[in-house]
């Protein structure tokens, strides 16, 4: 292994180590010193791997936008079923990532967007990004539906995958207000409502 993958394979632990407390706490309210414990580097080092917080707040974006852009090109593969019940699997991932339990693994996209989006403008262009690609994915797979016959017609996929992301990104914010599964559940039943014939 060269000099620069041995670098970049310690900046992903780092940054891998520290998702948890991060998808607990947020950025703001974790600081250097707890980002070194958990990675289990000593001190002084943080700056061998990063520029500031901001950049290890970037790489951490990039790194989570790139694995979960994966998840959902696993999720949006034949091997799941027709269109779908591929987006309905999405939508199950989605709902499971925010069950009690999994605090420390929920999604950093509804845990960091409107923090981050505030403090840095690198890190919202991360999320702006990494977000239109996953609808983009989406309206791929349900204009798929659509000449499959499995998704309802009449409204562009580009809008319906804009609409149902924002759906889910809003039902997540309201199970967290609320503590309970019920916006899950009427989101559920409005996207069966908007996608399925």
């Amino acid at each position: 292994m060269s000099v620069v993958e041995k670098h970049n394979a310690a900046r992903r632990r780092i940054v891998e180590a520290a998702r948890t407390i991060v998808g607990e706490r947020g950025f703001s309210a974790v600081g250097i010193s707890q980002i070194l414990e958990v990675a289990s580097i000593p001190k002084g080092s943080f700056y061998h791997y990063f520029d500031s917080k901001e950049a290890f707040g970037e790489e951490l974006l990039r790194i989570y936008m790139d694995d979960y852009l994966q998840k959902m090109d696993t999720l949006f593969s034949p091997s799941v079923g027709n269109a779908a019940d591929q987006l309905f699997a999405y939508f199950r991932f989605w709902q499971e990532t925010h069950v009690d339990g999994k605090i420390g693994d929920k999604c950093l996209i509804v845990k960091l967007a409107a923090e981050v989006s505030d403090l840095s403008e690198r890190m919202r262009r991360i999320l702006d990004s990494g977000t239109a690609k996953a609808i983009d994915r989406i309206a791929r797979t349900i204009a798929q539906g659509q000449n499959e016959g499995c998704v309802r017609q009449g409204m562009e996929p580009q809008v319906l995958a804009g609409a149902l992301y924002q759906l889910w990104l809003g039902a997540t914010l309201m199970v967290k207000i609320t503590h309970r599964s019920q916006p899950f559940e009427k989101t559920w039943l409005a996207s069966e409502r908007l996608l399925l014939p």
